[in-house]
Formats: C-alpha cells, structure tokens, sequence
C-alpha cells in the first residue's frame, strides 16, 4: 500500500499550477447521462475518484474515451444498464448522482445506499424526498434505492438542510421534468454553478445558480456539449496553507481568487500577505510564524469544512491558541489524534477544537483517515522535525492530483513510497 514519507523542514517557495476541481468534475460528468449526444470534459483531474466514476458510467453502457491532459468525452447513446452498484458506490458517496439523471433521462435507476469517506452522516433523505416531489416512485429495500418515473413533472423544493450533493441530483432531474422547478434553501457553492452551467450549455433553462433559489423550467431534451470544469478552489486553500505553515511563499495559478474569499481572509488573520490577479493567488509569509485563527465552517459563502482539517494542521504550529468549530459534519475530527502523534496539543469537545499552538512538532508514522485529514497530515509533515511517514495516502488521491509532485516542486522533500496513484 502506497506511503508518502516526508522530510520536514523546508519553506515552500514558488508557483503550483491548480487542477480542476474535483467537486464539480464529478456530478458534470454524470450529468452527460442527461444528453442526446456525446459530451466533451476538459480540464479533468486525474484522481481516483474520476477514474471510479467513469467506471461507474462505463459500467452502465456509455462509452468513454479520454484524449490528451484529461479531456474526456462521454457517449450516452449506448446506455443499457441503470444501476449503481454497491462495490462502486461503497467506495464514493457521490456516486448516488447518477440517481437523478438517469430516473430524469431513463425512467429509472437502482443505486446502492452510499459509502465513502467516514467523516459522519450525509442522508441521502433530502434526495428522494425531492425526486418524490417530482414525481418519482422511490423505494429503499436490501441497500438499494430504487427509483422509477414517467416523465417528472415541475415542483417546489424547500430543502431541510442545505446539501450540496442534493440540490445537483434535483437540478439535473429538474431540466428534463414538464413545467418548472423551483429548488429553496438551495446550495450556493461555485461546484453547483458549474453544474448549472454545464446543464445550460447542453440547452437546460436555469436561473437563480448561485443563490439559495434556483429556477428550472424543463426542457424536451438536452444535446451533448464540450465544457471546461473549474480550478479546484479546496486544492488552492490546501497549498495556500502549505506556504504559511512553513514560512514560505507560494503562488497558486489557474485558480479564481473569488472563491476564496473565507479562506483568504483567514489567511490574511494568519499573518500572511496575499495578494491576487484574475487567475492567480499569492501568499508571502515571509519566514514568519502565523498566528491561530478561530474557524467556523459554513456552506458557501461561508468557511468550507473541506479546508478545516488544513487549517487545524496550521493552529497546531502557529502563535496562541484558535478555536475550530465544525458545524456540517459530526465526525470531522479524526485527524486530530494523528496531529497528536506528532506533538500536537488539541482538545475536542463535541464539535468544537481548541488548538493551542507549539513551536515544533515531530515526524512520526501517521495514518490518514479521509481526504481532507490526509492532506492535514501531509501539511504538518512538511513543519514537523525530522521524517513523517502517512500511510493509507488512497484517500489523498481520491480527490489531490500528484500533490506529492506539486509539493516537491515547491522545494519540499516529499516522496511516495509504494504503489502509484490510481
């Protein structure tokens, strides 16, 4: 099983290129289910999590093919199977998307209740209660969720809670429904305006992407379509954090700086001096030790709870003490107890952390519970004194594109021991 060991120590210096952002790839290429034709994806990562949705579509019929630096296209055409199956599904929560565009596109579908990262409860409730409403019959028995509909008909949405995952199943089922669909208390994230915007290059009517209502008015049919997916504003923070934790400066580059603006603002908290252009973010820390900053994860245009595990690496090294709070997920803390393997000094009660920050800590072997973790833990390999080795580093790829490589492009001493990425 594949090990990143690293050699701490180093301050990062330089420029590290974004890949797309895996939290949009994901649902747009599920999306081309909905078209009538092939679909064109460029700007692609390259992670394990694609590579298991694509999988996932091939196993249904469609046919794929990949071009250069990730370009992939998606032929529906040839679909024949509509089921989600649990060895796949176990492996990626969001896996359960392909629940709308097929019940929307097809009539119906079969996939196995979700698994994925172990960071708490994500219901999938909201999903089916909402492809109820359009008119779908949607039963849950022996794991599967089994979904059948004539053609779905318009409807109003008010979501319980606010759900990144759910508002894009109803938003792809809602542009094939007769009549008009209106999503309430809807999520905002710049992923689920990419999706809007894939969906509305195939020829969807959709108004509201990016607010907390968005208006559909169903269409007959899609087309096919060639779309480019957005920088991944979670790796931008990621390596951000990087550079601050070890003093250094680091320019991310095909980025959108917009995105950002919570994190960037604590960044700011921290000490560091940022400055941004179009597509460009850079931060100096200029051999300085940061300062803690209090967290409170939010949705979007709140403090992501994808960058809390980054941020409570940083805390744990920086100047006094910082209170993180975790309001979305209810286990998000795992990485805490290897941050403490390495000298970290961390207390959890609940959902809040409080980080009381030390001036060094030490390698040690660590071991990565879930995406976000792993990348903490990599994170404080780079400040810790001497050799960190983080084990179980699959999590990394399902959602960091060759990090260890970006990393050691910026000077860090970091390699992979092992099997390669997926």
């Amino acid at each position: 099983m594949a090990r990143i060991q690293i050699n701490g120590g180093v301050a990062l210096e330089g420029d590290v290129w974004i890949s797309g952002a895996k939290n949009a790839v994901l649902p747009i290429l599920v999306a081309s289910l909905l078209g009538d034709g092939p679909s064109r994806v460029s700007n692609v990562p390259h992670l394990q999590d694609v590579t298991t949705t694509m999988e996932l579509l091939g196993r249904m019929g469609a046919k794929l093919s990949v071009g250069d630096h990730m370009r992939i296209e998606i032929d529906p055409r040839s679909l024949e199977h509509f089921e989600a199956p649990y060895d796949l599904v176990k492996t990626m929560r969001a896996s359960i998307l392909v629940l709308g565009p097929l019940v929307a596109r097809y009539g119906r579908a079969q996939v196995s209740l979700p698994g994925g990262c172990a960071i708490g409860s994500r219901p999938v409730d909201l999903h089916l209660h909402g492809l109820q409403a359009l008119g779908a019959r949607v039963e849950v028995r022996n794991g599967n969720i089994e979904a059948r509909a004539g053609r779905l008909r318009g409807a109003r949405i008010i979501m319980d809670t606010v759900t990144v995952t759910g508002t894009e199943n109803l938003l792809m089922a809602a542009t094939l429904a007769r009549g008009t669909t209106i999503i309430e208390n809807a999520a905002q994230e710049p992923e689920v305006v990419d999706l809007a915007d894939f969906l509305t290059s195939m020829g969807a009517q959709i108004s509201g992407a990016g607010t907390n209502t968005i208006t559909i008015e169903g269409v007959e049919n899609l087309r096919g379509t060639d779309y480019s997916v957005l920088p991944d504003r979670i790796e931008t923070g990621t390596y951000l954090v990087a550079g601050a934790m070890t003093g250094g400066r680091v320019r991310c580059t095909r980025t959108r700086p917009s995105h950002l603006d919570a994190v960037l603002n604590k960044l700011d908290e921290t000490g560091a001096e940022i400055s941004t252009g179009d597509d460009w973010i850079e931060l100096d820390m200029k051999g300085r030790r940061p300062r803690s900053v209090d967290i409170t994860t939010a949705p979007f245009p709140g403090f992501p709870t994808d960058m809390q595990a980054q941020f409570t690496a940083l805390n744990s090294i920086a100047e006094g003490a910082g209170v993180i709070t975790e309001t979305i997920f209810e286990n998000r803390f795992m990485h805490v107890q290897e941050l403490q393997r390495l000298g970290a000094d961390i207390s959890v009660k609940g959902k809040t952390a409080i980080v009381r920050g030390v001036p060094k800590l030490n390698g040690a072997p660590i071991m990565a519970t879930d995406l976000r973790a792993s990348a903490s833990l990599v994170l404080a390999g780079l400040v810790a004194e001497g050799v960190t080795t983080v084990d179980r580093v699959y999590h990394l790829d399902r959602g960091y594109e060759i990090m260890e490589e970006k990393l050691s492009a910026l000077g860090a001493r970091i390699k992979r021991i092992g099997a390669a990425a997926g």
